[in-house]
């Protein structure tokens, strides 16, 4: 089993989340009430949506990580899956990501920021095992 496949299969058992086909059309997806919130690329690239005010409070946090990738202006982070800590990185992410996303839906009164484009194909994820 895949890294890939095992976070999808701890977060399909979640009751938050049900699964989907994405937006970008590649993959499998999750999605809350509240929208998309992953989309599972490859067998070790997932796109996580955040919203804009999570990745401003947590950009320098998020900037560290060898394991996430940001584009600027994209409310999509991904998250490169190359060993099981990466997993669970990914599942703390998902969780901030629903209160996030319930979060702003509580403060708009209506539904959250509309789901742009995820990051598939607009991130080159160089494996860390490999020199640059």
């Amino acid at each position: 089993m895949t890294l890939a496949e095992r976070a999808f299969e701890r977060l399909h058992a979640w009751p938050d989340l049900s699964a989907g086909r994405p937006s970008c059309g590649t993959g499998p997806a999750l999605r809350s009430v509240h929208g998309e919130i992953v989309h599972f690329h490859s067998d070790r690239d997932v796109d996580l949506h955040l919203t804009g005010r999570a990745i401003e409070r947590f950009a320098s946090d998020l900037q560290g990580s060898t394991a996430i990738h940001l584009v600027p202006g994209s409310r999509w982070v991904t998250v490169h899956l190359d060993c099981d800590t990466d997993v669970d990185l990914l599942l703390s992410l998902v969780s901030m990501a629903l209160k996030a996303h319930q979060g702003q839906q509580t403060q708009q009164g209506q539904q959250g920021e509309r789901t742009a484009p995820c990051n598939f194909r607009r991130v080159t994820v160089v494996p860390r095992d490999i020199p640059a």
